[in-house]
Parts: structure tokens; C-alpha cells; sequence
């Protein structure tokens, strides 16, 4: 099994040495499709999946969900949290397991989803009906001094409610200086790069696993197609996920790596825990 680069109460520490030494914008790959994001005391967790729960719920069905990396540190030791987002509604992107610990943890954290899903959102955390920050694309809110901006996620289609609210969204968060995308889980769609270049992307982080009818999930950009979309949008830089986690859902990020260079696209393949950098200077917009 992978091991993480640092985990458990090193992790933490690392993280919290950094808010007070860093004037750089911080990342962390949490595993799956979870970063933490940290610039200037305020931090962001992206859709955090730290938990085994698919790997219990699935061990003895016929789609086994067999863990490929550790678990990187127990979501209750993550009590510095400001905004949480949860993209869309699949266990990896919103697990009881990870959410209701970092809420117990973080009493005063905001968590951000799609108000298409609100009514389900509620009902697995049993949390208040008002306690969610709902949003749909072409919507954003302002939060601990942060913008979160709504955009369309096609998993594997822009799926709508009755009332045309995104049930899959990704998340342009503008955070001092900096603008970060993460896109929740998606493919290409009609107008993606047109809806996200205007943003001027600093960070763009996105899946890699790729579609295989063989896997019977939903599936996502692949390699090549995420580095092109970087590019495409004039992403500073961009970092791929949604890869070593389970075995049957996983990707190589070599395809990546090759077309970022062939490209010319600046890009970061991290390990789980690993911490990314950027400095003040670096941001494009």
C-alpha cells in the first residue's frame, strides 16, 4: 500500500508550522479528489475524503473498493478548517465519515454544495437544514474574506434539478491573490473553457482516472484531456487527482505528465500529504 509522504500528527504539524511561516499560497493532496488549501491563516479543504467507508460499504459486492494509498490523517484532527466543499453527491465527495468529524471539530466551518443537493446533503450528515452554503453555477458567495464562484461539472453530463440548479459543480475560489479551480468530477462539456478562462486560473485541479465502461462509475477527464483543458484555460499551474486510491478507478499520471510537457503547461504530480508551494509572485491574474 502507498504511504503517504507525512501523515497523522505530522501532518498537522506541518500544516500548522506553515500557516505561520508561509507567505506563499500552501497545497496539500489529501488522496482522491481532497486538497487543503492554506494562504494567510485561512484554509479550504475540497471535497476531503478521509475515511474507509467505500472500502467497508463495497468488500463483499462485486465492485470492490480496494484502498491503494493509507489513510493520510483522521478528519477530527482537522480543527483549523474555514470552508469545506462537497461537489456533488458520491461517497468520495461527501462522506458522513469525513464531514460530521471536521464539523464537530470546526464549529464555525462553512460548508459549501450544490443547493441541488441540499435535501440529501442534509439527510446523510444529519446536520440543520440551513447549515449548508448552497450554490449553482453562475452563483458565488463571500466567506471568511474568500469568494467561492459555482461553475458547471458534467459527471458525465451537466445534470440539473427541475429548477436548473447544478447537481455536480466545480468551485473557482478566489483567496487574496490567488484563484484556485477545483472541478469536482467531470468530463468536458460544451463552452467549459469560455465559462473558466475568464476566472485566469492560478491553480487548476483536476481529475485524471479517465472513463472506462468496465469500471460501471461515472467517469472523468483523462490525462490528456486535463492537462489540454489547463492549458486551454491558461492555468497557471495545474495538479492532477482522482488517481491511487482505489484499484479498480486509478490511472497512471504519466499520460499527464507527457502532454503537460509537450504542451508547455506548468504542472505539480504530487504524493498523498505532499505539500505544493507557490509564491506571492507567481499568481497570473
Amino acid at each position: 500500500m502507498i504511504r503517504p509522504v507525512i501523515s497523522g500528527a505530522a501532518f498537522v504539524e506541518a500544516v500548522a508550522a506553515a500557516r505561520l511561516e508561509s507567505d506563499s499560497l500552501d497545497l496539500w493532496w489529501l488522496g482522491q479528489s481532497g486538497f487543503l488549501v492554506q494562504w494567510k491563516g485561512r484554509t479550504v479543504l475540497f471535497d476531503p475524503y478521509l475515511s474507509d467507508s467505500l472500502t467497508l460499504k463495497y468488500a463483499k459486492t462485486d465492485k470492490p473498493h480496494v484502498r491503494m494509498t493509507e489513510l493520510l490523517v483522521e478528519p477530527e484532527k482537522l480543527d483549523f478548517i474555514d470552508v469545506v466543499t462537497s461537489s456533488h453527491n458520491h461517497t468520495d465527495h461527501l462522506d458522513r465519515e469525513t464531514l460530521v468529524p471536521l464539523m464537530r471539530s470546526n464549529p464555525g466551518m462553512n460548508l459549501v454544495i450544490p443547493e441541488a443537493n441540499r435535501e440529501f446533503v442534509v439527510e446523510r450528515l444529519g446536520c440543520a437544514a440551513d447549515f449548508p452554503l448552497g450554490l449553482s453555477d453562475d452563483q458565488s458567495i463571500e466567506i471568511h474574506g474568500l469568494t467561492v464562484h459555482g461553475v458547471p461539472a458534467a459527471h458525465e453530463t451537466v445534470d440539473r434539478d427541475a429548477e436548473g440548479r447544478c447537481r455536480y459543480l466545480g468551485y473557482v475560489v478566489e483567496m487574496g491573490p490567488w484563484t484556485i479551480y477545483h472541478s469536482g468530477d467531470t468530463v468536458l462539456y460544451d463552452d467549459m473553457v469560455q465559462t473558466l478562462e475568464p476566472f485566469k486560473v492560478d491553480v487548476a485541479l483536476l481529475p485524471i482516472n479517465g472513463t472506462r465502461p468496465e469500471r460501471r462509475v461515472s467517469g472523468n477527464l483523462d490525462g490528456r484531456e486535463a492537462a489540454k483543458l489547463a492549458f486551454d484555460i491558461k492555468a497557471g499551474t495545474v495538479i492532477p487527482c482522482h488517481f491511487e486510491m482505489f484499484e479498480f478507478n486509478t490511472e497512471s499520471p504519466e499520460t499527464f505528465r507527457r502532454e503537460c510537457e509537450r504542451l508547455g503547461q506548468t504542472y505539480r504530480v504530487l504524493r498523498c500529504g505532499e505539500r505544493c508551494s507557490i509564491p506571492v509572485e507567481a499568481p497570473t491574474r
